[in-house]
Formats: structure tokens, sequence, C-alpha cells
């Protein structure tokens, strides 16, 4: 169902396709659909589970080659924009669902930005512990504000006004983030 789904939101959009439509479209019942999904939503949330989910792997694989947790942080906001850049926007489609799922607060969303959060303060710890970082400032406090400022880049909603910036406005704030974490 989730495969099929994708693949017709797709082709039509997410908010312009119903239950009823995807379940013509696939072959499936409504009653069948909603025997695995309380709900379009449901679906939609758990393609963009899939998605972020992808996402989070290439970070995490990103930062696991990291020599230094300067290094990590770096790796990690370029591995993000780089696939948010390319699962949004290369399939305008899935764009669709991403924007739904921020500005909705699906729990998808907030999943995949809790564990965002989770990752910079491993890093932010690991840099503290090191040396590489200040230890002044809290740690929430910290990697709540680092957070904020990737929002531009890594949000669909906001994204969409910066792809003109990706190619060097990462590198810079990244540069920026990590020259005020010195201690």
């Amino acid at each position: 169902i989730v495969t099929a789904a994708n693949e017709h939101f797709s082709h039509f959009g997410y908010g312009k396709t119903t239950v009823a439509d995807l379940a013509k479209a696939i072959g499936f019942s409504k009653a069948y659909i909603y025997k695995f999904f309380d709900s379009k939503q449901a679906i939609g949330e758990a393609i963009c589970a899939q998605c972020l989910g992808t996402v989070l792997a290439a970070v995490q694989g990103s930062i696991a080659e990291g020599e230094s947790a300067t290094d990590k942080f770096r790796r990690m906001f370029q591995v993000m924009v780089k696939m948010s850049t390319e699962l949004f926007f290369t399939d305008r489609k899935l764009y669709d669902i991403a924007a739904y799922s921020t500005a909705e607060g699906w729990q998808s969303s907030k999943d995949y930005d809790a564990q965002i959060k989770a990752i910079l303060l491993s890093i932010l710890q690991e840099g503290r512990e090191r040396g590489e970082f200040e230890r002044k400032t809290p740690l929430d406090e910290t990697t709540r504000a680092i957070f904020l400022v990737m929002q531009p880049f890594v949000n669909p909603l906001l994204l969409q006004y910066n792809l003109d910036l990706v190619a060097d406005a990462p590198k810079e704030i990244a540069s920026l983030v990590l020259r005020s974490l010195s201690p």
C-alpha cells in the first residue's frame, strides 16, 4: 500500500489525493486500506518516515567517518542539506508530503527532529569532552540554537526559499557555528 501510495502521490500530489482515489488507483477497496492505515495522513507519515529514515541513515554514515566533533558536525550538516535537497526537490510530489508533515506537525517529522537533535547533542558532548568546543553555554541551549540555525537548509518549508544558496551557505553557516563553539 505504501509503495503504491508513494507512486500515486508522485503523480497526483498528496494534497489532491483522497483515500478513495488511492484505493481505486491501486485496486483495493477503501475498507482494505483502512484495515492497515487510519487515514491518508497515516499513509503519508509512513512514506515520510521512510524518506526521513534515508536522510538519517546517510547522516549517521557520514558522521561515523568523521575524525573529530568538528568534522562530524560539518559532515552532518552537509549531508542533511544534500539529502534534503535531493529528496524533497528532485521529486516535487515528495516535497508535497514533506511540507504537509512539517506544517502539520506529523509525528514522523517530530521524531526526525528529535533524532537530529540527539545526534547534534552527541557531537557537541564529544566536542566538549575533547576540548574542541566551549563549555560555558548550557548544552541544551546550544543544541536548540544550532538546530534553529540549520532550519533554513533542512526544513522543507524553508529550504524551498533557499535553494539558490545551498551551494555555499551551509558551509558558511557551519563555519560560523563552529567558530562560536570554539573554547
